[in-house]
């Protein structure tokens, strides 16, 4: 049986996130996820904290039950 698939409409690093470059990160998470590409996106390290900026997903990528995205940040909120 297949792992289901998770919709996802913001960002959740949990801290996990690694810096590529300046203002591009990579995330990897447990399971197969679903977000949309190339559209402006809050990001939070929890679901209910308060939203850390904005983001924009370039790439998304499916292995081993795990999702890797790579997102650049383009606004950061100055409270952190």
């Amino acid at each position: 049986m297949g792992m289901p698939l998770e919709l996802n409409t913001m960002i959740i690093t949990k801290g996990n996130e690694k810096r590529l470059e300046e203002n591009l990160f990579i995330l990897e998470k447990e399971g197969y996820r679903l977000y949309p590409i190339d559209i402006p996106m809050d990001i939070r390290k929890t679901k209910e904290s308060e939203t850390r900026g904005t983001a924009v997903i370039r790439k998304l990528e499916w292995e081993s039950e795990k999702t890797k995205i790579t997102y650049q940040l383009f606004s950061l909120n100055s409270s952190n």
